[in-house]
Order: structure tokens, then sequence, then C-alpha cells
């Protein structure tokens, strides 16, 4: 009966790992998807110039910076958090799982996912 019930409980937190997943995606895809044909509405006509390199505003450095782009209407705020959306489903996604081996009370995968997690912190920061 505890076997049936474990495994149970694993479907259950497979189903929701991909659903956190695949959910995740679909609103970043569906983000980015919004603020480029905005931006292409606004700008799709214009020539691009490539003899002069223009770099992101540094705003676009920092999540916060990137939040406010977007709500305030910026189209490549929008289209910049839909990226950053998507750059953070799969960390969510660590995170979920050291929550779920936390509760299981399974250290060395919990152990394993700290360290993951803290991999990910790091190169995500670039510290």
């Amino acid at each position: 009966m505890l076997s049936n019930k474990r495994n149970l409980s694993e479907r259950q937190f497979e189903r929701l790992v991909g659903n956190l997943l695949r959910y995740g995606v679909f609103l970043a895809t569906c983000v980015v998807f919004l603020g480029g044909v905005l931006y292409l509405v606004r700008h799709g006509y214009e020539t691009p110039n490539y003899q002069i390199f223009h770099g992101e505003p540094p705003y676009f450095s920092s999540p916060e910076g990137v939040a406010t782009a977007a709500f305030s209407g910026r189209r490549l705020g929008i289209i910049q958090l839909g990226l950053l959306l998507l750059i953070i489903t799969p960390v969510a996604r660590v995170a979920f799982s050291l929550l779920a081996f936390m509760r299981q009370r399974d250290s060395l995968y919990t152990m394993i996912t700290i360290i993951v997690l803290l991999g990910l912190a790091i190169g995500l920061t670039g510290n």
C-alpha cells in the first residue's frame, strides 16, 4: 500500500513538473511573440543600420529593469521579459524539485539539487 501511494506521489510530481515546464515555455513564447508583433508594428518598415553597433540600454541588465520596461509598454522590454521568463522556467523546476525532495526527506537528492540551484544562481548573476 505504501509503495502504491509513493508511486502515485511520484507520478503526480512528474506531472506537475512537466506542466510547470510546458506552461512556463508557453507563457514565455506568448510574451515574446506579443512583444515581437508590437515591435514590428512600430518598427517593421525601418531600414536597420548595421554600420554602427548599438548595445542594449543599461536598464536591460537587471530583471527589475526588464520588468519596468515591459510594464511601461516598451516593446523591447516585453520581448526581454519573455526571454527572462524562458530562462526562469527551468530554474523554477529545479527549485520545485528541491522542495519535493525536502518533503520526501531524500537527503542525497536534496544536496545535489541545492548544488545545482547554487550553480544556476551563480551562473545567472554573473558572480
